[in-house]
């Protein structure tokens, strides 16, 4: 169950962690044995799209080879043709959640990782990405989550966008929140959300409000550390 007290603010957390919940699911994080090399495998799947050199992947993200490795033999066997476009991101999200509708948290979450707006995410956006969520400096996590909440990428994020992003954390988690949702609870956390972290009142919270109000959470800063062992 997905308790719902102070879901206002742990929203920053629950983007990231329901993503991580779903890589486990489908196998991303699976120790591999022996020594293969990452770069057999870059060579030999018959892909679309082929990844960057390992070398330059470890020198552009906080992975070992090890770790790459992993992460891309999850990658392919999830994505064989080397990239995931929306549809297929919003496929494996509701394989993950079937009680609710995954399918507007997974647009604003594929929006996220596809930095380069081609409408498919290759496995250096997905690495990329990664490396910030879990390897990142608490700025750099927090920087992530911001971009993902402001939709219309302003620099701010209004009450609007803040709705959205709690509706489809809602919409998607479903009958499993505790206690049961109400309609009109993403709203009202959304105005709890706004009084804590709208410093100067004026509608709208700056990546500077966001950072700060983010650091002054004991609960958010305790559980920024979850993230520091995934893999």
């Amino acid at each position: 169950m997905l308790t719902l007290e102070g879901l206002e603010v742990i929203a920053v957390l629950v983007v990231m962690g329901l993503f991580i919940k779903v890589l486990e699911q489908f196998g991303m994080f699976e120790p591999v044995g022996g020594e293969d090399s990452v770069e057999d495998d870059f060579e030999l799947s018959t892909v679309c799209h082929r990844p960057e050199s390992m070398d330059k992947l470890q020198e552009q993200t906080k992975f070992t080879k090890k770790e790459l490795q992993v992460l891309y033999r999850g990658f392919k066997n999830e994505c064989p043709s080397g990239v995931v476009n929306e549809e297929n991101f919003k496929t494996i999200y509701s394989q993950f959640f079937p009680q609710g509708d995954s399918s507007m948290y997974a647009h604003f979450l594929f929006e996220a990782f596809d930095t380069n707006k081609n409408g498919s995410v290759s496995f250096e956006d997905f690495v990329f990405g990664l490396s910030i969520i879990l390897r990142g400096t608490i700025n750099d996590r927090l920087n992530w989550a911001f971009n993902l909440y402001d939709l219309n990428k302003d620099g701010c994020i209004t009450k609007e966008e803040m709705f959205d992003i709690m509706k489809s954390i809602y919409d998607m988690m479903g009958k499993y929140t505790y206690p049961s949702m109400q309609d009109d609870a993403p709203r009202e956390h959304v105005e709890s959300f706004f009084q804590k972290m709208d410093r100067n009142k004026d509608g709208v919270v700056t990546i500077e409000e966001f950072i700060e109000s983010c650091k002054k959470d004991e609960n958010i800063m305790q559980s920024m550390q979850l993230f520091d062992n995934v893999i």
